[in-house]
């Protein structure tokens, strides 16, 4: 009797174990869209700093590494974790989602709440000028008098276009675009002379994407009313939701979150702040 008492034991002891592997016996059992797995979502593609050669598997680029640490908080190992990839418009629209959340910078405003939900947010963004050297070499300077009168692009769904509008103040109306890609192509083209980006993307387009891009200079979190700050986006009433705050939480309070963006996001150190 003992026997088979110590054997129904050991049993259990090794049916819990296996359970807590899965991320089950934690917050998020029974919550994920597949038992047992995370699925996140990201771009296609995914793009620098925020994911490293497209590769968010590799938990390389801040995004990526963010994404593992919460999954790690949650009770999923990395081999837990299954990457799918939706377009930005895509995700962002209502109803059934194919991931438990979409990390791809989406800023939490009070529109976008109506539709998804959003957790904590896991990182808060300076905003950059994204512009050219022959924009520069023209007289721009990381100033709002000079960037005032200059002419800007911008994509009528993101937040760059409200800060266009309370901060720069352009002194004529902003061209508006159906994508990023668009912007850069009117950068490149000199039909606009600037665009706001959050500054880790900006950095990238400038260096990889936009010919002759450069940054003119960024308007900090804390000189904004209202800062760009980024939440992983789930379908709306997502239960999973409070387990996700919890880890993000989590990862802020212990340092974890600061020094992955440290690690991934250092270079956004050095442009010059806008006065």
């Amino acid at each position: 009797m003992m026997k088979l008492i110590a054997s129904s034991a050991l049993a259990l002891m090794c049916t819990s174990v296996a359970a807590f592997a899965m991320g089950e016996g934690t917050c998020a059992a029974g919550k994920t869209l597949s038992e047992g797995t995370l699925t996140i979502a990201t771009g296609n593609p995914a793009y620098y700093p925020w994911v490293m050669n497209d590769a968010p598997e590799s938990g390389e680029g801040f995004e990526a590494a963010v994404a593992y640490a919460i999954a790690d908080k949650m009770g999923f190992s990395a081999d837990q974790v299954t990457w799918v990839r939706t377009s930005f418009d895509e995700a962002i629209q209502p109803g059934a989602k194919n991931f438990d959340f979409n990390m791809q910078q989406y800023s939490i405003t009070p529109e976008r709440e109506e539709m998804v939900d959003f957790s904590l947010p896991y990182y808060v963004s300076s905003m950059a000028v994204l512009t050219t050297q022959s924009v520069v070499d023209a007289g721009a300077e990381a100033t709002l008098d000079s960037l005032q009168g200059l002419k800007w692009g911008a994509v009528a769904t993101t937040t760059a276009l409200p800060i266009l509008a309370e901060v720069v103040k352009p002194a004529s109306d902003p061209l508006l675009y159906n994508d990023n890609a668009d912007v850069n192509a009117a950068i490149m083209a000199g039909q606009i002379d600037a665009a706001l980006y959050d500054l880790p993307t900006a950095l990238y387009l400038s260096a990889v994407v936009v010919d002759g891009g450069t940054l003119l200079g960024q308007f900090p979190p804390e000189q904004s009313e209202n800062p760009d700050k980024f939440g992983l986006l789930m379908e709306e009433g997502n239960p999973l939701r409070e387990c996700v705050d919890a880890a993000i939480t989590d990862l802020s309070e212990s340092g974890a979150l600061a020094a992955i963006e440290a690690e991934w996001l250092a270079e956004a150190t050095g442009v010059p702040v806008i006065k």
